[in-house]
């Protein structure tokens, strides 16, 4: 079990059972959103409980994709495909250890000018 918060605490969000290893987007709405590029794991709706649900706002940022912050704070949490069993939850708001690392960086050629990725890890354009 993971668990884990936005920053003010009004959203808690608890995610039974192990988290996969994370991606990393760097397309140009996910760093947009983030502040940076975008870091999340890929877990099944069933599996996650959310308490304080009130507390979040959904941005519909495509027709295939709504975002969710914490209207408190302001913390990105999720980005939810719509009509998907899964929800992508975002690394940062998990309480460590996480037992996981980011396995692939995902629109790597929007990236960022100011910072590089890392050697050894999966790039895909896509």
């Amino acid at each position: 079990m993971h668990k884990g918060s936005c920053l003010c605490g009004a959203v808690k969000i608890t995610v039974a059972g192990e988290l996969p290893e994370a991606d990393a987007c760097h397309c140009t709405q996910c760093r947009k959103q983030s502040g940076h590029y975008w870091a999340s794991t890929d877990v099944p709706t069933s599996s996650v409980s959310v308490t304080g649900e009130d507390h979040v706002r959904w941005y519909q940022s495509s027709d295939k994709v709504r975002r969710g912050f914490c209207d408190t704070c302001g913390a990105s949490l999720f980005w939810d495909p719509i009509h998907h069993d899964k929800i992508a939850i975002a690394m940062g708001v998990f309480d460590t250890p996480t037992d996981t690392k980011i396995w692939s960086h995902i629109f790597v050629a929007d990236k960022g000018d100011y910072y590089t990725i890392e050697e050894g890890v999966l790039q895909r354009d896509t």
